[in-house]
């Protein structure tokens, strides 16, 4: 067992991230030794609860099953899981639990802060996309018709539970999904943590056959350095005032793709991952990395063979990229590479980027 901890100062929060490659069906016991005497519910995604329900034991009356894709991520649904709550008379002591990728993740979370202004959440990912990012961090949201993650809150969970062996079921394009997030952590890794030596993308170049063959002790080790390098954005910068929109590398881009595809045609990751092409080709244009670096990063991206993506109308990208939630004064605003392993912020004008574009 590998446990990290999360400790934000500012609002005095601090919650523990337990990652464990033990059998599934000891889940149930953990959480209820956790939680004691107190209620709770389990949101859970459609098809983990049919893989794993018999493993998991939780009570049927107790669980509110949630279909799955970014599409169910809506106000709709929101409003489904605030009265499956409210029937059941949870207090601000009781738990929502969100079990699934992270889509459950984000819209349990999301409701578990509104939800009498605040109940308490414990977050168990069963993707990997969930395990290294959405899990951990307190982003909660659900999208709209004007983009994704427009309506949200931080707020922290109680308590993170991640158990290696449900990669085991996940199929081979959300793993790749969540691979995506994981190579975007190597390109930001001294940006995270300046301190400490990069050591992401090296690990990804020498264990990418163990990765994709999905070595429960190798994924615990990613998972763990992914996990470890997003601890020290978020509780240097919670709310994304500063540092932490570093973790946005690829997403401005990546985002537009999901919008204009309605989130139906391409994962998450997929989708960072062309974000993470096209800030390369950006950062290149701009001169600001050079040549041999961007045929490193290129050759980490290749290992994992990821999906690819065709170009979309460039001016219908950027009217989208212009309602990203991270834009500001008319500007669009990117992550993008400098040094090994470092990124940096650069805004741009829509008549800017359409030059570079």
């Amino acid at each position: 067992m590998l446990e990290l901890n999360v400790n934000i100062k500012n609002n005095e929060t601090s919650y523990p991230i337990i990652i464990k490659n033990d059998d599934i069906s000891n889940i149930k016991s953990i959480i209820e030794n956790k939680i004691g005497t107190n209620k709770y519910i389990v949101i859970f995604s459609e098809k983990v609860y049919k893989l794993y329900s018999n493993e998991l034991k939780f009570p049927k009356n107790q669980v509110f099953i949630l279909k799955d894709g970014e599409k169910e991520k809506n106000i709709k649904n929101y409003t489904k899981i605030l009265d499956f709550v409210l029937s059941k008379k949870l207090t601000r002591q009781d738990y929502i639990i969100a079990i699934g990728g992270g889509v459950v993740g984000d819209i349990a979370g999301f409701a578990a802060s509104t939800y009498m202004r605040g109940i308490k959440f414990i977050q168990i990912p069963t993707t990997l996309l969930a395990c290294v990012d959405s899990s951990v961090g307190g982003k909660t949201a659900i999208d709209t018709k004007y983009g994704k993650n427009l309506v949200g809150a931080f707020y922290q969970p109680n308590y993170v539970l991640i158990n290696a062996n449900f990669l085991k079921t996940l199929d081979e394009r959300q793993f790749k999904s969540g691979l995506g997030e994981v190579v975007k952590y190597g390109f930001i890794e001294k940006s995270c943590n300046p301190e400490a030596p990069a050591m992401l993308l090296n690990y990804l170049t020498e264990h990418s056959e163990k990765i994709l063959s999905r070595d429960i002790m190798t994924m615990k080790e990613l998972i763990k350095m992914c996990i470890s390098l997003k601890i020290s954005v978020v509780e240097k910068d919670e709310k994304e005032n500063g540092l932490r929109k570093i973790l946005n590398f690829g997403h401005t881009y990546g985002h537009a793709v999901e919008n204009i595809t309605k989130y139906k045609k391409f994962t998450h990751g997929e989708c960072v991952v062309e974000g993470i092409h096209f800030a390369l080709n950006l950062a290149f244009k701009l001169n600001l990395i050079n040549k041999e670096y961007k045929f490193l990063c290129g050759d980490v991206l290749k290992k994992f063979n990821f999906k690819q993506i065709p170009q979309f109308d460039k001016n219908k990208i950027i009217n989208i990229m212009t309602t990203d939630k991270k834009a500001t004064q008319n500007k669009i605003i990117f992550e993008l590479p400098t040094e090994y392993a470092q990124v940096k912020e650069y805004s741009f004008s829509p008549n800017e980027l359409k030059t570079l574009f």
